[in-house]
């Protein structure tokens, strides 16, 4: 740990991400998603939600590879850039530094390779461009209105967390076992369930990118619309309500198979004695409150994330605990403990059985 002060992180940004075919992710991510087109070239797609008042929520830049060159985060000063040189400079990452930005409509920014192989940056200064919440005229049914959080993949959960506690970030709600050990934790600076979760797997792989919509018939109304265009293939998982922050969700997989969560509904976290959620590993109502089996795509499939300069990141293999050559998942099980399958309804066993050979 390093007594270097962290920067003032307010709150997830933007992220930028690579993809093979900027025609084909526009169709995905404007005009199926709705999200604002704030300027595109024949390299770049720069995109926000409605409410935003930022240049950018998504950067969708051409390349060969499907990867995440970002993951970024804006500070409360420009006095924070310095601080986020210190900060990473102590722990010996790679850090870059560009007054003119790394992309259109960002300031200086600082940029660095983290102690997990993730691709960060901080910065401050803006354009600002027009908030689009009271232009109802351009409002589609199932309306994408914030950036709310980013999940990533990781090989040590544990490492991780003490890391980003390190960086100012709190724990709202995490997943453990009964020794103890730590499979997934979802950490927050503004005040909601997370800016960014750590969840266990090979990595560094990013999850997902998540925004935010007002209400659960939003996300109703974008599956409808995915069904009417006849792309309902692009439906990974959901809809359905999450124990782990509460929130109801739909997850989709984009033309290079970068994962999008549409999300709504978790709950305030702003007070300093906010208590932490711990979940069983073993509670299938963590990842689906239904009780809804996870696909095991959820689970096992992630986007690759870049260095500084523009290489992919090597995968480190997941090394935690004694219980994970029983997992199948990011963070732990698809049902409960296998001695607890005769309490189960008779049909409920066999698909225990099946989710468990996954």
């Amino acid at each position: 740990m390093t007594e270097v002060q962290a920067p003032d992180i307010l709150r997830c940004a933007y992220m930028e991400i690579i993809v093979t075919d900027l025609a084909k992710s526009r169709e995905f991510y404007v005009d199926t998603l709705g999200l604002v087109v704030t300027h595109e070239d024949e390299e770049a797609l720069y995109l926000r939600t409605y409410e935003e008042f930022i240049h950018h929520n998504l950067v969708l830049r051409k390349g060969e590879t499907p990867a995440v060159a970002a993951f970024s985060y804006r500070v409360r000063s420009p006095e924070d850039l310095d601080k986020a040189v210190a900060f990473y400079e102590a722990r010996g990452c790679e850090v870059r530094r560009n007054p003119e930005g790394f992309t259109r409509g960002i300031g200086d920014s600082v940029r660095v390779v983290d102690p997990m192989g993730f691709p960060y940056e901080f910065f401050y200064d803006v354009e600002h461009r027009e908030r689009l919440a009271w232009a109802y005229d351009a409002h589609i049914p199932g309306a994408l209105v914030r950036l709310d959080h980013f999940n990533q993949i990781t090989p040590d959960v544990p490492k991780a967390v003490d890391y980003m506690e390190d960086l100012g970030f709190r724990v709202t709600e995490d997943i453990r076992d009964s020794e103890g050990t730590v499979y997934a934790a979802w950490m927050r600076r503004k005040p909601t369930v997370h800016d960014t979760a750590m969840t266990g797997g090979n990595g560094p792989r990013m999850h997902h990118i998540a925004f935010a919509t007002h209400e659960k018939h939003n996300i109703i109304a974008i599956c409808d619309k995915l069904g009417a265009l006849r792309k309902s293939d692009a439906i990974e998982r959901g809809p359905g309500r999450h124990g782990v922050s509460n929130a109801y969700y739909l997850y989709l997989r984009d033309p290079d198979g970068h994962r999008v969560e549409v999300y709504t509904q978790d709950y305030y976290t702003g007070d300093p004695d906010n208590p932490a959620v711990h979940w069983d590993v073993h509670d299938n109502q963590r990842r689906d409150w239904w009780g809804t089996p996870v696909v095991p795509s959820w689970y096992t499939d992630g986007s690759r994330v870049l260095d500084l300069d523009g290489n992919i990141q090597p995968l480190v293999e997941r090394s935690d605990a004694s219980e994970m050559e029983k997992t199948i998942g990011a963070d732990g099980f698809s049902y409960t403990r296998p001695e607890d399958e005769e309490e189960l309804p008779e049909w409920k066993q066999g698909e225990y059985k099946l989710g468990h050979q996954l």
